[in-house]
């Protein structure tokens, strides 16, 4: 990511966000600590049973790097869609299709965006897909897919806590302008949801998976979280 002035005041500012090479299983983020055996073991077999699995956290948390490993364990003979604003997935899989939003040119024309990439998607007869980042009205494609019958589907949200991003979640649906009450798409949330994986990047640099939660339906029509781990 490039900032050049007038908007970066102090002069141009460069980001490189790049993936730790020395990382390249589950095996290694269990021996730095980022979650123990027993949460690997366990996510491993959710993803093999095709839950729809939110991956929340903060920026840099270490959310990609989890489901880029995570996804050594898709079998091979699915295919898989990717949906992303910036290139950062690195699977592995030989029937991959990887798609990329396109940001409008300076005459404000030939935007491609999340959730044109994401309807789409869904007619290339995908056994899974895998959002890079919701954070708009696709949103409510994302949960209607999954509640007609989309299973294995991993995406990303930023949240601070399990709560949180199934509030971003119900909150980024309404832009989609179809005037839905909000016990409607809590409904929806809790019938097609079923795993919150969150991420933490703690004061001392260390990434940590510190819950993984169950979305476990609606009372009192609040969507009911159960901590498996923490």
């Amino acid at each position: 990511n490039i900032t050049l002035p007038p908007l970066a005041v102090n002069g141009i500012s460069v980001t490189i966000r790049k993936l730790v090479e020395s990382i390249r299983s589950m095996a290694d983020i269990v021996e730095l600590g980022t979650l123990d055996v027993r949460m690997a073991n366990f996510l491993i077999k959710c993803l093999r049973g095709r839950l729809n699995i939110l991956f929340s956290g903060g920026t840099g948390t270490g959310k990609t790097t989890t489901i880029n490993l995570l996804s050594a364990y898709i079998d091979e003979g699915e295919r898989v869609v990717t949906i992303e604003d910036t290139l950062e997935f690195n699977l592995k899989q030989g029937n991959l299709v990887r798609l990329l939003t396109r940001p409008a040119d300076l005459e404000d024309k030939g935007e491609v965006d999340l959730r044109y990439l994401f309807t789409n998607s869904l007619r290339m007869r995908p056994s899974r897909i895998i959002l890079g980042e919701i954070r708009g009205a696709e949103a409510m494609d994302y949960l209607q897919a999954l509640n007609c019958g989309h299973k294995g589907t991993l995406a990303v949200p930023h949240a601070s806590t399990p709560t949180d991003a199934l509030s971003r979640l119900e909150t980024m649906a309404m832009f989609a302008g179809l005037e839905l009450p909000s016990w409607a798409v809590r409904r929806q949330i809790a019938s097609s949801l079923h795993l919150i994986v969150q991420h933490e990047q703690l004061m001392d640099g260390s990434r940590k998976i510190t819950c993984i939660s169950e979305v476990a339906g609606i009372e009192n029509n609040e969507i009911m979280l159960k901590d498996i781990y923490r």
